[in-house]
């Protein structure tokens, strides 16, 4: 089984950005000597929620300072991008770092960055779709052209070529039924943010597979995004994730606005609607607190023993082959990131990476879930 990381930078009021980058970034340059399979980049825009607009940029620095290491995006939103430029960056990247790329892609759900692009929200799912497929001609074919809704491209080639057919290592996140059948039409792995409970994300990877398979497409074992909070005992564990957390809630808001319940008129977007009703209740701080201890109970927070033990279960649900992990989040100190990442490395990874328990190809399981019917949704 693969592990990897990924970089969330979440601003924070009274530290300079540059402060909060130098941290990241560090815990960056730890991941391929801590002996990391992976390292991720998200791309989010305009208001702090995470300092990530340029996903490709950020893994082109990390392809120069490292040998080994997959380097990935959860995600890059294709419809706030030229599709051409996407494709370029992508095999320069699949160039210079000999061919170490796994790109995620997303149509993302913040109407502040959509009206940042100048996008109409209403023509994500189309843009995507176009764009995802212009990307795979453009990687696939030494010559390609293109008429579409949204693109018209003359006959040309990108330069420089690709290595490794990096269009074959495509993964998505999806979030809504019809996403989901778009995505498993174009081919693409499926990239489960941990928001829910595993059961219930078993679920959606049971669906993939069978539209995939529907669809004529090999299913693939799906990536995992999750938090960590790996400490000597559970107490401290669970403190640390329980408070850090527990933060994201204003700044999801903040953000994507989920509590005004505007996504439930956008067209493409009318499952999201159904936030509005969880938001608002997260002003009541009995909500707040029951809503972060299931949140804390979606993720993967413990002693080393027991991390291991969640995610051979979260293994068992899912049947996932590679872990995506995130040790830094909220306003937690440097310091606390640092040996929370360390601490899983050394005694939680070569577990997951050696032992014969996470070797192989494993099917979801099909267990049906409790149902919780207030919708979380705490995204990347």
């Amino acid at each position: 089984m693969k592990v990897g990381t990924a970089l969330s930078i979440l601003a924070q009021p009274g530290r300079p950005d540059v402060a909060l980058y130098n941290e990241h970034m560090a815990l960056g340059d730890l991941a391929e000597p801590l002996g990391f399979d992976s390292l991720f980049a998200l791309e989010h825009h305009f208001t702090g929620y995470s300092m990530s607009p340029a996903p490709l940029q950020i893994l082109s620095y990390y392809a120069g300072r490292t040998s080994r290491i997959t380097l990935g995006t959860c995600v890059i939103v294709l419809p706030w991008h030229d599709p051409i430029r996407v494709a370029e960056q992508i095999a320069l990247l699949d160039v210079m770092s000999g061919g170490r790329t796994l790109m995620g892609f997303g149509r993302g759900a913040a109407s502040v960055e959509y009206e940042g692009f100048r996008i109409p929200m209403e023509e994500a799912r189309p843009r995507f779709v176009e764009s995802a497929q212009l990307i795979i001609k453009a990687l696939t074919n030494e010559t390609f052209d293109w008429d579409g809704e949204f693109y018209k491209i003359p006959k040309m080639s990108i330069r420089p070529r690709p290595i490794s057919h990096p269009e074959r290592r495509f993964y998505a996140s999806s979030v809504s039924p019809e996403s989901a059948e778009v995505m498993a039409k174009l081919g693409f792995g499926l990239l489960v943010v941990m928001q829910n409970e595993w059961p219930k994300a078993a679920e959606d990877v049971i669906r993939y597979r069978e539209i995939t398979r529907a669809v004529g497409h090999t299913a693939r074992p799906p990536i995992v995004l999750t938090n960590v909070s790996c400490f000597p005992t559970r107490e401290e564990a669970r403190d640390v994730a329980s408070r850090y957390l527990g933060e994201k809630w204003d700044s999801i808001d903040n953000h994507y606005h989920f509590s005004d319940g505007h996504l439930s008129g956008v067209k493409g977007y009318e499952s999201y609607g159904k936030l509005a009703k969880t938001y608002t209740k997260m002003k009541d701080e009995t909500f707040r607190s029951k809503a972060t201890d299931f949140y804390v109970s979606i993720q993967i927070a413990g002693t080393p023993d027991d991390c291991i033990q969640q995610v051979a279960e979260l293994r068992r649900l899912t049947g996932m082959d590679h872990l995506v992990t995130e040790f830094s989040f909220g306003s937690m100190p440097h310091h606390l990131s640092e040996l929370n990442m360390r601490l899983f490395a050394e005694q939680v990874m070569p577990t997951l990476q050696r032992d014969a328990a996470f070797q192989g190809i494993v099917e979801p399981a099909g267990e049906i879930s409790t149902g919780n019917e207030e919708r979380l949704f705490a995204p990347a």
